[in-house]
């Protein structure tokens, strides 16, 4: 079993078992997991795929809904370029629901608000949803956190 399913099944086991587990991470690794999220979002908004990538994993896998799912670092890059060739993004919300880290691993829940404009034709537009992230310890990341796995949950 990978390390990184270890540690995933072993935050949950340990949230049923207790309630909700202590939340032991330091105040370092939650502003660099913010850092790492702002700095994401500040580079779709920029347009500038070679940042946003700078905080993927290379194994990273991401839903971008029940029939979507783009494995590795390369696919993701090139569905980001392609979404960024034809709109402008802005995040206008971001709410962080729940935070939890766990050593190496940590896992985020968010709401958010993204507002799009068409580089061509076409009418802007907003998608709203709600995201788990799932980040890992990576020192090529410029923040030394980097997104592993993200499941996209479009929202009414």
């Amino acid at each position: 079993m990978s390390r990184f399913l270890t540690a995933v099944l072993a935050m949950g086991a340990a949230t049923i078992s207790a309630g909700f587990a202590p939340d032991t991470a330091g105040t370092a690794d939650r502003q660099a997991l913010n850092q790492t999220s702002v700095a994401i979002r500040d580079a779709f908004s920029r347009g500038d795929v070679t940042s946003i990538m700078a905080y993927h994993h290379p194994d990273v896998e991401k839903s971008f809904g029940p029939d979507s799912r783009v494995v590795g670092k390369a696919a993701v890059e090139a569905a980001a370029a392609a979404t960024l060739k034809a709109y402008t993004l802005t995040f206008v919300e971001n709410n962080v629901e729940t935070l939890a880290i766990r050593g190496d691993t940590a896992i985020e829940v968010t709401r958010f608000l993204i507002r799009g404009v068409p580089r061509g034709k076409g009418m802007p537009f907003e998608f709203k949803g709600r995201t788990q992230v799932v980040y890992v310890r990576y020192s090529p990341s410029p923040t030394n956190w980097a997104v592993f796995r993200e499941l996209i949950q479009p929202t009414t």
